[in-house]
């Protein structure tokens, strides 16, 4: 048992839930099999306890480094921050100059607040808005964080999330006090939240903007035509989409504007950050309410912040990951079309991901992580693009991949089951309890 596995092990023992963010658990990607742990990264690449190098071809973070692992222009903003001190009795200057480019960036909003996570991010936006409109329900879609007010759409029952990230997210522990204050509607799905708007007393409506398919028949400016018709304030979630295919949110693109929205992931390249911004309208009403933590004040979050939006803007990152994301779904879809085999590809392409259209989907991917690790691949059935998978680095991927999906082939027209070529047991779908 390498190094990894053996720490992880003794993890599952001494942490709940083995690790602190349960899609990073090795049992979602290669159970019994899989490095667990790092010792350092750098670019697209990074190494195990065991000095083993890999390429991240699979969830760069879950999605934090569009700049890659390292970044030496952010890296040395955060040093340089770290050597004069990160925290103290006064605030950081870095913030109101933070503030004041995110606002630059969003011509509809006025104000700002941070956080470090997505999870705070909307729980905040949320009592933000709920203070605004007066109004304690809220309609959402997509998936916004692990906090009770959320969790709370699962209380009447279990499967109202389902179509929103994982099934199976369990509301024990949720104060069931909490039941139908947030009603879960589908996207595309405009009658569907009228419907709720006209029976549930609805202030808030947070939605992802994009996660998995494309809006249709101009269902975001239906949303804040709803929005506005009725007073409801409107929240645009973009922890995971921004700056993937706009210099701020994916809304950009569409002309579609909110009163409030979210940054995260991308925004600190690695170094925790979430952004907060809106309409001053809605805004001021964080200060009828109670919104407040020490460690916000830290100065690593916003300085690396202002050095990765800096950067991003320079090199137009969210054009490169963007082609390297159409690259590698092109290059998935004609391996697999070289090799019989029939899958689906869905996200936006700096998030892309693929499933089989097998009934040994799982076991199939499993597979396919099993083998590329061997290669030197860290690989699953979703890839985050960054600017640093370059052609020699995608063309070193595909070549790999496509000796797994030949192999994959080969096995079955040979009628064996890929379950019999499989080193440990298939990886999880959902957060099982795993110990």
């Amino acid at each position: 048992m390498k190094t990894g596995q053996k720490l992880y092990k003794k993890g599952k023992k001494i942490i709940p839930g083995g690790t602190m963010l349960l899609s990073k658990r090795p049992e979602m990607f290669l159970p019994e099999n899989w490095p667990s742990y790092f010792s350092k990264a750098k670019g697209a690449k990074l190494w195990d306890l065991d000095n083993n190098e890999y390429i991240d071809m699979s969830i760069m973070g879950i999605g934090t480094n569009s700049l890659g692992y390292g970044n030496d222009e952010v890296d040395e903003a955060v040093s340089n921050t770290i050597k004069k001190g990160n925290l103290s009795t006064l605030n950081c200057p870095e913030e109101v100059y933070l503030a004041e480019k995110i606002v630059d960036m969003n011509p509809w909003a006025d104000m700002v607040r941070f956080a470090r996570t997505g999870g705070e991010a909307n729980s905040i936006a949320t009592r933000i808005a709920r203070a605004a409109s007066g109004k304690n329900n809220v309609a959402i879609c997509g998936y916004h964080g692990w906090h009770d007010w959320y969790l709370s759409a699962n209380i009447g029952s279990k499967n109202s999330l389902n179509t929103h990230l994982l099934p199976g997210l369990n509301p024990i522990g949720v104060p069931t006090n909490l039941e139908n204050t947030v009603f879960p509607f589908d996207y595309n799905n405009i009658e569907m939240l009228t419907e709720i708007c006209d029976h549930q007393d609805i202030g808030v409506i947070q939605m992802e903007v994009i996660r998995n398919i494309e809006p249709k028949d101009n269902f975001l400016q239906k949303v804040r035509d709803l929005a506005t018709k009725r007073g409801i304030v409107l929240i645009f979630d973009e922890c995971t989409s921004g700056f993937r295919e706009s210099y701020g949110g994916i809304f950009n693109n569409y002309s579609v504007y909110p009163d409030m929205a979210m940054f995260g992931k991308t925004i600190g390249n690695g170094y925790a950050l979430t952004a907060i911004v809106g309409k001053e309208s809605v805004m001021k009403s964080a200060q009828d309410t109670f919104i407040s933590s020490t460690f916000w004040t830290e100065r690593i979050g916003p300085t690396a912040a202002l050095k990765t939006l800096e950067v991003m803007q320079e090199i137009k990152s969210w054009e490169i990951i963007t082609e390297i994301g159409l690259k590698v779904r092109r290059g998935w879809k004609e391996l697999a079309e070289i090799n019989d085999l029939k899958i689906s590809v869905s996200g936006i392409p700096a998030l892309s991901s693929y499933s089989f259209d097998d009934t040994h989907n799982l076991e199939l991917h499993t597979y396919v992580t099993q083998e590329m690790l061997k290669k030197g691949f860290l690989a699953a059935d979703r890839f985050y693009a960054c600017t640093e998978h370059n052609d020699e680095i995608l063309a070193k991927y595909f070549e790999a991949l496509g000796t797994v999906f030949r192999d994959i082939n080969n096995i079955s027209k040979s009628g064996k089951n890929i379950s019999q070529f499989l080193n440990g047991p298939v990886r999880h779908s959902g957060f099982k309890k795993i110990n």
